[in-house]
């Protein structure tokens, strides 16, 4: 999983099995291996409904959600709802991830309650697809993959908007929002691999100012819901140019 059915295996294997899949962070995403509900258990859960509602809301009216949708139809890569997106019960400490073995966004209903937080957690997680359909990402092996994309899906999702930060009690002026996508995108792998702090680290710093100022497809840092609408607006005219060459 990026922050990402058989027979039961003999039981040696089973264990190795869970062992490999806990390195990449499906221990937090419990639902993943489980069989669907019917549609209507799935109707009857609340959670399930609020969530499926809060995402129809984010994907038609989010500029930010919006861009990313667009950008990723014209990659080739378009997202359909049913097929793309999956509520679910998680781990208490994630909202969603990137399924990369079935280019799939896990939003986490039980823990995903304003449209706010929906909103954040669905452009986060289109942000992943987005670098997952334009690139080939070793999202499992290569952890300063996984760095980079979650340096751009912090720095890109609104995740460290002024406000969102006030409200973490984090405070800083000169650089604080460089501070804040590095700080996020550490914690972020440390959630779904088993690998050390310092190594979480490394793998930032290595590729930090790279994929820092790689802003696409927004080509510009997002810091409010009316620089997302300016940055829709500049993507819309860019590709109706393109298209007039």
């Amino acid at each position: 999983m990026g922050q990402g059915e058989a027979d039961s295996p003999p039981a040696a294997e089973k264990k190795g099995a869970e062992e490999e899949e806990d390195d990449f962070g499906y221990r937090l995403f419990p639902d993943r291996n489980k069989k669907p509900q019917s549609f209507l258990v799935r109707s009857l859960f609340t959670f399930h409904n609020k969530c499926q509602l809060m995402l129809r809301l984010t994907l038609e009216t989010n500029p930010y959600a919006r861009l990313l949708l667009e950008a990723l139809k014209q990659s080739g890569c378009t997202v359909f709802n049913d097929r793309h997106f999956s509520c679910e019960n998680c781990d208490g400490c994630v909202g969603g991830g990137f399924d990369a073995a079935t280019s799939q966004i896990v939003l986490c209903q039980n823990n995903i309650r304003q449209q706010s937080h929906m909103n954040r957690v669905v452009t986060h997680e289109l942000i992943h697809a987005f670098d997952h359909c334009r690139a080939h990402v070793d999202w499992f092996k290569n952890v300063k993959h996984l760095a980079c994309s979650e340096i751009r899906a912090a720095n890109l999702s609104g995740d460290c908007t002024l406000m969102n930060e006030i409200a973490r009690f984090k405070f800083g002026l000169k650089g604080h929002h460089q501070t804040c996508v590095r700080d996020r995108a550490i914690r972020s792998i440390l959630a779904v691999r088993k690998v050390s702090k310092e190594t979480a680290e490394k793998a930032v710093d290595e590729v930090f100012d790279a994929c820092f100022n790689d802003l696409e497809p927004f080509g510009r840092i997002p810091h409010s819901k009316a620089d997302a609408k300016r940055a829709y607006r500049d993507f819309q005219n860019r590709d109706r140019y393109t298209a007039n060459l």
